[in-house]
């Protein structure tokens, strides 16, 4: 069974509810999501806010963390996960930011980096990574690694 659809089934068993706040993936997790029949029960939406005043405005993710830690960084990740949960009053937010490339890396935010937030009204976890694909790959690789931090947070829920 892939990541999705079990995704899909653990959210249902547990009566959770969903919503997505991707900037580096442009929307894939929830392409993803909306592609199996039925996600309309747990999946309330989501916002792809690329810009650091999408991110401001819709989810609510504030100046100070953007000038400090940048859009690419742990902190804007949890901020962007809990305002996507709090706007569309969702049990799960879950959120994606990083640099895809060719283009866009320091030495410091390397191209591939990507931080992916879960926000729930208990917890707020946040996992690291630096792929090391092109831009598709690393979109690809984000929206995976997305879905099983929340598919292991459900299991981990659910007993």
């Amino acid at each position: 069974m892939n990541s999705v659809v079990a995704v899909g089934g653990l959210l249902i068993e547990q009566g959770l509810t969903l919503v997505t706040a991707e900037s580096c993936t442009g929307g894939l997790i929830a392409h993803r999501i909306t592609n199996v029949p039925g996600s309309s029960a747990y999946y309330l939406g989501g916002f792809v806010t690329y810009a650091n005043e999408a991110k401001q405005a819709i989810l609510g993710v504030r100046q100070e963390t953007l000038l400090a830690y940048g859009a690419v960084s742990e902190q804007t990740a949890r901020e962007m996960a809990e305002g996507a949960r709090l706007k569309l009053g969702a049990d799960l937010g879950l959120s994606i930011t990083g640099i895809c490339g060719p283009t866009g890396g320091t030495p410091t935010k390397p191209v591939g980096l990507t931080y992916i937030a879960l926000a729930a009204a208990d917890t707020i976890r946040c996992e690291r990574y630096v792929w090391q694909g092109d831009r598709l790959a690393n979109k690809e690789q984000s929206a995976e690694a997305g879905l099983q931090l929340l598919q292991a947070y459900l299991r981990e829920r659910g007993g």
